[in-house]
């Protein structure tokens, strides 16, 4: 492992491109590539590049793109006529991109690994600035444009514990690839350490700009429209869930139910794509599934309202008192509390929060989180909050609190990017 480097990569990628291939061929066959847009994950452009300064931000998948929103706003604001692309790697985050990116942001999929698909990608773009959020660092991209002099920052840093021990692991190809970044901020002042140590030069922390959001949009006509369907009924909202927590949010339904009994329960996934598999899960237990994507409307018989669309997590987390955050029943690492918390929901997750870990920490000591380590605590705690109305406003105002706390971190980030953004 000790002799990894990025040239080693570079040759592994170019003699592995066959399998590569048929890696991307199974993903197109189980729709996770867009087939419609394939050619830009070869590194074909599908627009031609806008004349002026052009900045590109990549996160890989739904979390990095959405916590990017706010930083593109601001450029936005302060720099109007600076061009700004947005690449990422699924179809969820593209569907998401399409609907909130405006005036001079636009999307494309970042191109696969490989040096012919990331120079023809690079040469089209000719990006002045490069910022690359959070954690995914692909080496080939990274080198080309540390090879074209582009100035490469990272924003939001993230070095889990396993990412951590890897990296410790291949010392030479980890402080290669840092070293192609004039900037690294970390998240947390221990990801700024982190980055430090696997190689990175020069490193800060000025704080996670995941508290910058501003709350999540919502359709408020549609709103009106779902809360006069709910009625008085009790719910409450699980959101992002992963597969393996289907399970665990039907029985914590079941279990809900047989102390508040109108309980309805809202279920957001992740990947909507999964939803005839989550209401087949539902449907085993006897539960009745009325289902967003096919207009259904909630009735009296409704257990689970199954929100597979994309986009609307706004609405669906306002929809419900207390809200679950997933992917963190299952060893995934979790999914943003804050998202919630800014909308002034009870907050609940399991505890896998891994990939958040200082957040969840502050959180639980503000009282801003309930951490439910099973799907019996989780039943638990959703029932004590429904039935306890002065404990549920207490948690609701804590996680407000919480969220808003440091959402002023772009005022401290910005002015280390002016100097890459002014000419």
């Amino acid at each position: 492992m000790n002799l990894m480097s990025v040239s080693l990569y570079q040759a592994a990628t170019y003699m592995g491109y066959p399998l590569i291939a048929a890696y991307l061929a199974v993903r197109k066959s189980r729709g996770k590539e867009d087939l419609e847009r394939f050619g830009e994950r070869m590194g074909f452009a599908s627009m031609p590049r806008p004349e002026g300064k052009l900045v590109w931000l990549h996160g890989a998948s739904v979390g990095e793109t959405l916590s990017m929103l706010p930083l593109i706003q601001k450029i936005q604001q302060l720099h109007p006529s600076v061009h700004i692309l947005v690449t990422s790697g699924t179809v969820t985050s593209a569907q998401l991109m399409e609907k909130r990116l405006s005036g001079t942001a636009f999307h494309q999929y970042v191109p696969i690994d490989c040096m012919p698909q990331v120079t023809r990608f690079v040469d089209h773009w000719k990006p002045d600035l490069v910022l690359w959020l959070e954690s995914e660092f692909w080496p080939n991209i990274l080198s080309v444009i540390a090879q074209r002099k582009i100035p490469l920052i990272l924003i939001n840093g993230r070095v889990s514990d396993r990412s951590f021990a890897r990296w410790k692991k291949m010392p030479k190809f980890s402080r290669q690839l840092q070293k192609m970044f004039v900037k690294s901020f970390g998240q947390t002042q221990e990801d700024a350490d982190r980055l430090k140590a696997i190689g990175a030069e020069d490193t800060a922390c000025v704080g996670n700009i995941k508290f910058a959001a501003a709350p999540l949009p919502v359709d408020e006509e549609e709103l009106k429209r779902m809360q006069k369907q709910i009625g008085k009924r009790a719910c409450w909202t699980a959101g992002s869930t992963h597969a393996g927590e289907d399970e665990i949010i039907a029985y914590a339904h079941k279990a809900i139910k047989e102390k508040i009994p109108d309980i309805l329960t809202i279920a957001a996934p992740r990947h909507p794509n999964r939803a005839d598999e989550i209401e087949g899960i539902f449907k085993k237990v006897g539960l009745t599934v009325s289902r967003r994507s096919r207009k259904e409307e909630i009735t009296k018989q409704t257990d689970i309202y199954l929100a597979d669309t994309i986009g609307e997590m706004g609405l669906f987390y306002r929809l419900g008192a207390v809200a679950f955050v997933g992917g963190s029943m299952i060893p995934f690492g979790g999914q943003n509390i804050i998202e919630p918390a800014r909308l002034e929901k009870a907050v609940l997750c399991g505890q896998y929060m891994m990939n958040f870990r200082e957040i969840t920490a502050r959180a639980k000591e503000a009282e801003a989180v309930f951490v439910a380590e099973n799907e019996t605590a989780l039943a638990q705690v959703v029932i004590k909050l429904l039935t306890d109305k002065k404990l549920l406003n207490e948690r609701q105002k804590n996680a407000r609190v919480f969220a808003e706390a440091e959402s002023n971190v772009l005022d401290r980030l910005m002015p280390e990017l002016e100097p890459y953004l002014t000419d």
